[in-house]
């Protein structure tokens, strides 16, 4: 079972960066979910799935899984641009966009 250690990506709720600065580390499945007859619900026997661990830092997380001998895959996020943009620039006199509503 390989664990992935990764910086998580903000959701479409954020607007900021609140809790993007930790690292994850996730464990993969390690046996196929299984499918309930007589409900249809979707199961698995793996509780591993469920654990999510949370870092300061990559190296402790890094530190972490060799610590418990597991094989893991490292994730690197890539970097995000600011965007500067004031809602003032949508009432700008020389702007070159059309308005869009």
């Amino acid at each position: 079972m390989t664990a992935r250690i990764f910086k998580p990506a903000k959701t479409a709720m954020q607007s900021g960066e609140a809790r993007t600065k930790e690292w994850v580390l996730e464990f993969g499945p390690a046996s196929p979910r299984d499918i309930d007859p007589l409900m249809g619900w979707t199961s698995s026997r793996d509780m591993q799935s469920q654990v999510r661990l949370e870092f300061d830092t990559k190296e402790e997380a890094v530190a972490y899984a060799t610590r418990a001998g597991l094989a893991y895959t490292l994730t690197e996020p890539k970097p995000r641009k600011p965007i500067r943009k004031a809602y003032a620039d949508n009432f700008r006199y020389g702007r070159t966009t059309n308005w869009t509503h």
